[in-house]
């Protein structure tokens, strides 16, 4: 890529391309569906309420409780159906409350809302960052290893090796980027990404949100290869001018005929 060398990308099959960054999304693309689906999210459900218990009183609890309360808020005021309301807590009441039993109702009401959000497959930022911190101490303890396909590890450092930057940009937060790729089944792949984005930037399929990635990090989104398993975020990302190939994991959700988008089932 870089000094004029052209770099065949073994994704790309009948074409080769200059590419600066690749940009890579991770449900479906590095990390199955059914990882996240069937393993993270179920796991994060099962220890709510453990998570809540052993981090009571503390500022980062705090943090991802106000976050909740304000989405039920939001979502109560703008009629969203059937959403669980989580009551007021103040933060000097919060910090200095002792006897987390005496909040068994204020917690049974997070639990709730955290619930009907999963089963809504909602992909809040305030939910995410929860998610996170409860998938933190899974990894933490060995309960969890990040699903990587296998060809992931030798692309990322036959890319690396290249001059390619990799960026991430998915839906989870950047907490949970990290620790999926921190605590992969493949080892820790943390050196071969230059950085993270996610719904903080933006909606994955606005075109404004890759508009602001490509200001971040000041590449001519021509140099810019976009790699996602999502039909909808792959036209947003070409309307930014972004490069993109769509991936045919096992397990994506079919695309539309006549997409007119490169495809491929792997990296190699």
């Amino acid at each position: 890529v870089h000094g004029g060398v052209l770099f065949w990308l073994p994704i790309m099959s009948h074409t080769s391309l200059l590419y600066d960054v690749i940009l890579l999304d991770i449900e479906g693309t590095t990390t199955s569906i059914s990882f996240v689906k069937d393993v993270l999210f179920p796991y994060a459900r099962a220890k709510v309420s453990a998570y809540l218990d052993r981090n009571w009183g503390s500022k980062h609890l705090f943090s991802d409780l106000q976050a909740l309360f304000e989405l039920a808020k939001q979502d109560s005021s703008s009629g969203v159906a059937n959403v669980p309301v989580i009551p007021a807590l103040s933060e000097e009441e919060f910090l200095n409350s002792q006897d987390h039993s005496k909040y068994d109702d204020y917690k049974q009401a997070v639990i709730k809302n955290v619930h009907w959000q999963i089963d809504q497959d909602r992909k809040s930022t305030a939910l995410k960052q929860l998610q996170g911190h409860i998938w933190q101490e899974g990894y933490e303890k060995g309960e969890l290893k990040g699903h990587m396909y296998d060809d992931v590890a030798s692309a990322f450092a036959r890319w690396r090796e290249a001059g390619i930057k990799i960026y991430i940009y998915s839906s989870g937060s950047i907490e949970a980027q990290k620790l999926i790729f921190g605590y992969s089944e493949q080892g820790n792949l943390l050196s071969h990404i230059s950085g993270h984005f996610d719904t903080t930037t933006g909606f994955k399929q606005e075109a404004s949100s890759y508009q602001k990635i490509q200001q971040q990090i000041n590449v001519d989104p021509k140099k810019i290869l976009f790699c996602t398993d999502i039909y909808g975020e792959a036209k947003a990302a070409k309307e930014a001018g972004f490069n993109t190939m769509v991936m045919l994991r096992p397990g994506n959700a079919p695309l539309p005929q006549d997409h007119g988008f490169e495809t491929a089932s792997a990296f190699t």
